[in-house]
Formats: C-alpha cells, structure tokens, sequence
C-alpha cells in the first residue's frame, strides 16, 4: 500500500499522522533513538484484517520514524498463546499486545468495556463514548492496575450472531447448548442456561467439526468464510448483539510507554486511530461480498427471534445491575457509558437511523 495515499485518504487521525511525518527524516535519524519492540497478538496471521491490522500499524510507525523504531508482529501461539496476551505485556514478556480486552473477563468484568458491553451502542456510537465521553479515561485509569496503557486499535462493526449446528428458535433452546463465544458474553449467555465456551481463533474450526462444540461465532462473513465455519455448521444468524460494537486493543507495558520518546508516542497514537478507520472501514467493504458467496454455497441465513434479543437484553442489564452492586469500578464505567447511550440512541433515531430505513426500503425496490 502507498503510504501517502493512505494518509491522504485515511480520514481522522490525518492531521496527527501528517505531523508526525513533519519531523523530517534527517532529524530523526539524527536526534532520534533506535527502539525496537515485539508485538504478539491474539489472532492468526490468516486473518488479513485483524492481523493485517498490526502489520499495517508497525509498517507505518518504521515509516514515520525513518526506521528508528522498528517494530516485529508475532500471531498468536508464536510468543504466547492468543488468550495470554494481557499477561505477557503485563509482565514485560512483550512491549505491546494486539488483542480484544474482554478476552479477559475473568480477571475483572471491566475488561470488557474496552471491547464493547453488549447491547450498548454500535461502531460509531462507542468510538464517540471512547473518545468524547470519557471512555478512554476510565479504562485507562482502570488498567494501571495492570501496568497496561491501551488505545483502541481497530474494529469489525456490527458482527454475525455465529454458527449453528441445528436451529435455535426459542430460549428453550439455548438451554444446554455448548457455545464458542467472545469472554464476558457467556456471563449472560449462562442465566439462558447456554453452557458457554472460551477458545482461541484458530482453536474453534476444529472444535465445530468434531461437535466438542454445538456452535460459534467469530466475526462476520469476511473471516467465518476464512475460517471454513459455512462447512461444519449451515445455520448463520443474526445480529450479533453482544459485539454491536467491537473494538481491538493494543495493549502496551506502562514502562515501555513512558521510556518512549514523546515523538514516538505520538506515532504510536496517530498510528491506532489510522487503525481504527482502516479495520472499520475494511470489513464494511469486505463483508456484503463474503455474504453472498455463503448464502450461494448454501449458508442458511437465519435471524433471532425477537423473544430470544428481548430475553438476552433483560439477562445482560440484569448481569450489569448485579456487578455494578459489587464492582465499584464497573459501576462507574457501567452509568458513564448508559448515560452516554441515552443520548446517543436519542440523536440516531432521530437522524440516523430515519435515513437508514428510508434508504435501505429504496434499495430493496431496487432503486
């Protein structure tokens, strides 16, 4: 990829990236130290937009640092296992990790903000909490626990409800069903008496074809189909409402971080946000073709019945009242983002959303 062209059409994050370029090559080189880091992350290389993702993030700080900071991307299993990334850069094994925060839920619930409390907001929506409603912040000061500074580091959008073996129709029929999903979702997933499962990418196909699991989901069209999942399990459904929104993370040593040199803090910064409108953007373009060629191999696209979104809508605010009474930490990220969404959902019914419906029905009469 040309990287000015990248620049010129990344949309924001422009102007930052523009004035890290300034510093010209010959002072960076001249003033500049060389630094190098290791950046393992949680998903495989055949994924070329989640890890293609951090390919593109290293390739641009080597560029925008004249190749004083150099950077080497590890896929999952080729430093630590995909589910251990939080651990490694914790502990300084690695300087930075690409992973999804809410992977690691069991060491605290807050971990899933980051990623995106299901039935919150969508893409757009979470992205304005993060950065423009305190989002950031909070998660931020949350991880100094961890030694962990973290900025958002791409997203997928909207993703499918997953893969199914047989139909499920009813909430009845959660009941007992061994499920591949995402961390924090199988909190709620297990009052619908659903018997949730936490593996890595690479781990689920596998898993799926020998029936160790009844069914999965991942992301969307562009990598299910990748994934082969349309060959185990014919049943697709949607929508999938515990990722209506889905944000990566670049997990980053709080040590590492401050030794930066502010320059190069600032590369790292511009670079994520490049990353965010890259990775969203990508599977918008990606998934509607991915969709099709699986519908035509013989997918069968389903929908969730309204009772079951209804039931697992009360499941997930009933999970989020219990943790906020225990949880002082969840309780404040829990009312910062609710009181946000109000808002949020307020002004895309009003102007947002109208557009899309009319538009949508014009598409349909094949206008």
């Amino acid at each position: 990829m040309n990287r000015r062209n990248f620049i010129a059409n990344a949309g924001s994050g422009t102007a930052a990236v523009a004035a890290a370029s300034a510093l010209a090559a010959p002072a960076i080189a001249q003033s500049m130290p060389e630094v190098k880091w290791r950046i393992t992350s949680s998903f495989p290389k055949s994924l070329d937009t989640l890890y293609g993702g951090l390919e593109l993030f290293a390739k641009l700080v080597g560029e925008m640092s004249d190749g004083k900071f150099q950077i080497r991307t590890f896929a999952a299993g080729e430093i630590v296992p995909g589910l251990q990334v939080a651990d490694a850069v914790q502990n300084g094994t690695v300087e930075a990790g690409q992973t999804a925060a809410y992977y690691y839920f069991g060491k605290d619930p807050c971990f899933v903000f980051e990623t995106g409390l299901p039935f919150s907001m969508n893409q757009r929506q979470y992205m304005a909490w993060l950065r423009h409603g305190g989002g950031t912040e909070l998660i931020n000061e949350f991880y100094k626990s961890y030694d962990i500074v973290s900025f958002s580091f791409g997203g997928t959008g909207a993703q499918m409800g997953g893969w199914f073996r047989k139909e499920v129709n009813t909430v009845e029929d959660l009941k007992g069903l061994k499920f591949r999903v995402g961390g924090f979702t199988g909190l709620i997933l297990q009052k619908l008496g659903v018997v949730p499962q936490q593996i890595a990418g690479g781990d689920i196909y596998p898993a799926l074809e020998k029936g160790t699991i009844d069914a999965c989901e991942w992301v969307g069209p562009y990598d299910d189909e990748k994934f082969g999942f349309h060959k185990v399990a014919k049943y697709y459904y949607y929508p999938g409402w515990w990722e209506g929104a889905t944000w990566a993370s670049l997990f980053i040593n709080a040590k590492q971080w401050e030794a930066l040199p502010k320059p190069y803090k600032a590369m790292v910064e511009a670079a994520s946000g490049m990353i965010c409108n890259w990775m969203v953007s990508k599977y918008d373009a990606v998934n509607p073709a991915a969709l099709r060629r699986l519908v035509a191999g013989g997918t069968q696209l389903k929908a969730f019945s309204r009772p079951m979104l209804e039931a697992c809508f009360d499941a997930s605010y009933q999970l989020y009242d219990e943790l906020s009474a225990k949880n002082a930490n969840f309780k404040k990220m829990f009312e910062s983002l609710k009181e946000f969404r109000t808002e949020q959902n307020l002004w895309f019914r009003v102007a947002e959303n109208s557009f899309d419906n009319f538009n949508f029905a014009m598409s349909a009469r094949g206008r």
